[in-house]
């Protein structure tokens, strides 16, 4: 592995898009410790050690990689943009255009891109917004006290502003990376983010109550959730396509054998997210009642915000395999997938083409989705439910999904690597 990234850098081309992708990341990461103009960091610092978040911001921060926590200008982080992106495939199930543009292939591609930017900078402004106005009630970090130099109308424009634009310059920096650098711009910044915050979050676990011993065991089980994930993620169902043979001219085609390569967890990390995002809904619209100690607040709080909460767990399994289900059936499409094969005289061997093997398709994709939400959700509880079982206070933020993304997004990247290697003719770094 090693001689291996040594041969990478010193091939030139691919030595320039590492050390390219390398400064893009460094670049991200100073840009998280910049405080945003008219806020005042030393009030910041004071309230992030005496307040407490909810899941929900604890989720934003997680993906700015603690910058939201800081108020930086990379504040809101990755983020908005990655739910513009979820809203613009979600749109292609609501409106036809959407659809047709995808099917356009690059240039429909580049407009939905387009669209996505657009959207983005929408989000960063209402999301910069919200966390502004809950800095200035002292919300957000969990203090009593406002962390702007001042509350005037002119003071908060500075800081949406600033936010907003640090989003614009995280969206540039992502895609500077996919055209320019090895692996998906996006993917390496929500990667960056999350492995900045594990140090830290590890140490607390190492030097707090947890004591060594249980560090240990903490560590032994986030290694069996790598290689679980490891496993799942490299596991997929080869469905076997047959095509015809043709006569084009005087020349003959098909013929060939080919196989649809049908991942185990189709989704990603996705139905965790829209599960962590929901369930932390309604202990951020309790920060906002008059008395959080009283009445539904103080039920939210015990039985919907709490991580350990029994129905929160209960709520979380259920809809992380819901959003699985139904994020899977909005990507992949069995009846266009059939049509396809027909079009170009494909068919899998013992099913007839057109509906019938739409209709195989759907039952191998809804057993395949059956066994990746239940990964899914597994993935998601183990650290949590270690927790509980060790009695260990301390906690790393979203543990398994923070592991899931490090994982996918390390793997990807590889294999990008390796391909780089493979077409220059040298050994790759998988073997």
């Amino acid at each position: 592995m090693l001689s291996a990234f040594t041969r990478a850098f010193r091939t030139p081309d691919l030595r320039r898009k590492l050390l390219f992708t390398l400064a893009i990341i460094a670049l991200y990461r100073v840009g998280s410790f910049v405080p945003s103009p008219g806020v005042d960091y030393q009030a910041v610092e004071q309230c992030v050690q005496a307040g407490q978040s909810n899941d929900f911001i604890g989720l934003v921060n997680l993906f700015s990689g603690g910058a939201l926590l800081q108020l930086s200008i990379f504040a809101l982080g990755i983020m908005p943009y990655i739910t513009a992106s979820i809203i613009v495939q979600l749109l292609r199930v609501v409106i036809p255009r959407f659809e047709t543009l995808h099917k356009e292939g690059q240039a429909g591609q580049a407009k939905l891109t387009q669209y996505t930017r657009y959207l983005t900078i929408g989000l960063g402004i209402l999301q910069a917004t919200t966390y502004t106005t809950m800095a200035r009630t002292g919300a957000l970090l969990g203090c009593e006290n406002s962390v702007l130099f001042n509350d005037g109308i002119m003071n908060q424009i500075i800081v949406i502003t600033a936010m907003t634009a640090g989003t614009g310059m995280i969206m540039w920096l992502g895609e500077r990376i996919t055209e320019r650098g090895i692996g998906n711009g996006m993917s390496l910044l929500i990667f960056t983010s999350i492995a900045a915050t594990l140090p830290t979050a590890l140490w607390g676990i190492a030097g707090g109550s947890a004591g060594l011993g249980k560090f240990t065991v903490v560590v032994a089980i986030a290694l069996l959730v790598v290689v679980l994930i490891v496993f799942v993620e490299q596991s997929q169902r080869r469905i076997q396509v047959q095509y015809a043979k043709r006569m084009v001219g005087r020349r003959m085609y098909g013929g060939s054998s080919t196989y649809i390569p049908i991942k185990i967890n189709m989704a990603n990390v996705i139905p965790v997210i829209f599960a962590s995002s929901i369930l932390a809904v309604p202990g951020l619209i309790g920060q906002f009642s008059g008395n959080q100690n009283e009445g539904w607040a103080m039920w939210v709080t015990n039985n919907l915000s709490s991580p350990n909460a029994p129905l929160h767990l209960a709520i979380y399994f259920v809809l992380i395999i819901f959003f699985t289900f139904f994020y899977t059936a909005i990507t992949f499409n069995p009846t266009e997938v059939a049509d396809n094969m027909k079009n170009y005289g494909g068919f899998i061997p013992g099913i007839r083409a057109g509906r019938p093997t739409a209709e195989y398709l759907q039952y191998v994709i809804t057993r395949i989705t059956t066994a990746g939400s239940l990964y899914l959700a597994l993935v998601a509880l183990i650290p949590t439910l270690g927790f509980i079982w060790l009695e260990v206070t301390a906690n790393i933020p979203f543990g398994g999904t923070s592991i899931l993304i490090l994982v996918g997004v390390g793997l990807e990247t590889v294999k990008q690597i390796d391909a780089q290697l493979q077409q220059r003719h040298y050994e790759g770094l998988l073997r």
